[in-house]
């Protein structure tokens, strides 16, 4: 069976929600409207996504002047019943440790004591 290409096109692995906060992890002073631009959806529909993440305990927003800092809970759980016994931390860690330099992500690279809990959304 072939799909059409104008709905093969249109559809991708990763949410919106996904995405957003993968941008938040890699930066976590990010600006919502960069985020939106990068994205490709409204800076609305962004802001929106951030309030879903931040009730669902996936992320902390916390006020520096004009600016918010977002912070990343990685041990909380991924929603959908068949993937709940994975943490966030698995899905950001997969995206965000193919940036890290060539020392930080070799594969004999151990977690120091206290990484991963409660990382700052820069990934790291």
């Amino acid at each position: 069976m072939t799909v059409s290409p104008s709905r093969g096109d249109r559809w991708t692995f990763l949410t919106n929600h996904a995405r957003v906060l993968l941008h938040i992890a890699r930066d976590p002073e990010v600006r919502l409207r960069d985020v939106a631009a990068s994205i490709g959806i409204t800076e609305r529909a962004t802001q929106a996504i951030v309030a879903d993440l931040e009730a669902a305990g996936y992320l902390s927003r916390t006020r520096v002047g004009r600016r918010n800092r977002y912070t990343v809970d990685p041990t909380v759980a991924l929603r959908h019943p068949s993937e709940a016994d994975h943490p966030v931390g698995d899905l950001l860690d997969t995206f965000l440790h193919r940036e890290d330099s060539p020392a930080a992500s070799s594969p004999s690279r151990t977690a120091a004591p206290g990484e991963g809990e409660g990382r700052e959304a820069s990934g790291g």
